[in-house]
């Protein structure tokens, strides 16, 4: 098993999580509690700009934390590493159920709340459904990343299209890798 160090503690990677435009989530475990550890990567994105990845984790999630989104804690920084590491919150990604079809219009009024909030501290959230864990009937924003408040970029406007099998939904899960 690969261990990976974090402010100079031991974490066991357990396996991949996923990869986003920022870097790879794993799911980890130290001392027999399992947490997300986030490798940043440095990756061409053809649609988003970067700056410095570790100051915008610790930013937005203040910004997310202000705001009352309801998301995983974070435990630490490893600035050096550009590593993350944040509460683990086990259950099915939005995007999973639907394409499990499983339904999912108990989250929508979850998420459509979380995206009033967003709006109210002047802010966007990743709308994506691979950034929404459900769990025990509550709905989690994994993600820590937010951008100034855009109409374009918002719930209704974007997100939504993603949150059933719509044309863009297919398409995004077929040529997923």
């Amino acid at each position: 098993m690969e261990v990976w160090l974090v402010n100079g503690k031991e974490y066991e990677i357990l396996c991949l999580l996923g990869k986003g435009k920022g870097g790879y989530s794993y799911l980890a475990r130290r001392n027999g509690a399992q947490v997300v550890v986030k490798q940043i990567h440095h990756e061409p994105c053809a649609y988003y700009t970067f700056g410095d990845k570790i100051a915008a984790e610790r930013n937005d999630y203040r910004r997310l934390t202000q705001a009352g989104i309801r998301m995983p804690r974070l435990i630490e920084i490893d600035e050096g590493a550009e590593r993350i590491v944040k509460e683990y919150i086990e259950g099915s990604t939005v995007y999973d159920l639907v394409r499990w079809d499983q339904d999912v219009t108990p989250y929508l009024a979850q998420v459509r709340q979380m995206a009033a909030q967003a709006r109210q501290a002047g802010l966007n959230i990743d709308y994506f459904p691979t950034n929404f864990v459900a769990r025990a009937g509550l709905l989690y924003y994994v993600d820590y990343e937010c951008n100034d408040y855009m109409a374009e970029w918002n719930f209704d406007n974007w997100g939504v299209q993603y949150w059933s099998k719509t044309p863009a939904f297919l398409q995004y899960d077929a040529e997923r890798p």
